[in-house]
Formats: structure tokens, sequence, C-alpha cells
């Protein structure tokens, strides 16, 4: 951020109307818009660990969606904007998890060593 801490602002394409999104001590990142573009996906480290937050575009509402002691990182919205995909090692090694954009109905999509990271989705 401008102030030396790491934070989430949107801006015009052409570099003007700067707002900042978020704004506390916390390393923030991987940020991706909903297929609507009303809301942001991001995680950040908060509380000694990263969860995945969801931020509305002007930046007024924010939640929670992960509450594990785990690293969620990496989110990715799918195409019809209802569910978020993510990277966690909550089980032991990164894998890739599914949850709804509200925070409800997590489910684990992969089960393989190594780093496992959602890089796109199909319909």
């Amino acid at each position: 951020g401008r102030d030396g801490n790491t934070e989430i602002y949107v801006m015009r394409s052409e570099g003007t109307d700067v707002v900042r999104l978020t704004n506390n001590s916390a390393l923030e990142g991987r940020a991706a818009w909903s297929p609507d573009g009303s809301r942001m996906a991001f995680h950040a480290y908060r509380d000694g660990n990263a969860d995945i937050y969801v931020i509305d575009a002007d930046g007024m509402s924010e939640t929670q969606l992960t509450h594990d002691p785990a690293k969620d990182r990496f989110p990715m919205w799918s195409p019809d904007g209802r569910r978020i995909g993510f990277t966690s090692d909550r089980n032991g090694d990164d894998e890739i998890y599914i949850i709804t954009a509200d925070g409800t109905g997590l489910v684990r999509l992969t089960n393989s060593a190594g780093l496992d990271v959602l890089d796109s989705w199909r319909r």
C-alpha cells in the first residue's frame, strides 16, 4: 500500500479514482473479481493465518468466508458467481476446496501430493 502495508485498492483503468478497500495491518492479496463485478474475493493473513474474504466493490461490506487455522489462499470465483475455489493446507497438504459465496458448503476437490491451485473453471 501507499503507507508500506499491503492493502487492496480499486481504480479506473486509466488510474484515476483510486479507492482503498481494506485498511489493516494484515498481508492481503490474490484478489479476484466476481463475474458480475460486484464483489472481490481475496486472502488475508489476519490472526496469524490466511483466510478467504469477500468484499463489496465499494468496500462497504466485508465477509470472512473461512475460519480455519490453516492457510486458505488463492481464491477464484466460479463462472456463475455462486462458488469460490481456493487452496488450503487444512489437511496437511495444499488441496483445492470449493465453498459457496456465503461461506457454506465447503467441499474438498483434490487429494494429491504437492501444491494444488485452481487455475481456471470449466462450465
